[in-house]
């Protein structure tokens, strides 16, 4: 079954989220998975809204986990971590 990995992002530093954005976008496509929002219009019904909505589709909730724990990912998350305020979650599609 797929996975959906969703990021609701409000950045702080914009600079260093670029980096980071490059490097994640690399290690998403290395485990499989394609963006299906980035960025965006959106509207916030309910709890806390953040500007940044990432949606990206994974062969497996096993593919997005990995990809998370890469070593490519985490180096990519080393510029998100002081420069973002971030929730992610991976939902098996149903």
């Amino acid at each position: 079954m797929g996975a959906l990995w969703i990021a609701n992002v409000h950045v702080t530093d914009e600079e260093a989220y670029g980096r980071y954005a490059k490097i994640a976008t690399e290690a998403i496509a290395e485990h499989g998975g394609v963006f299906l929002a980035r960025g965006g219009r959106h509207v916030q019904l309910e709890g806390r809204d953040r500007p940044r909505n990432v949606v990206a589709r994974f062969p497996s909730v096993e593919d997005a986990v990995a990809c998370y724990n890469s070593p490519r990912y985490q180096e990519a998350l080393s510029h998100a971590r002081a420069a973002s305020e971030r929730d992610l979650v991976v939902v098996e599609e149903a």
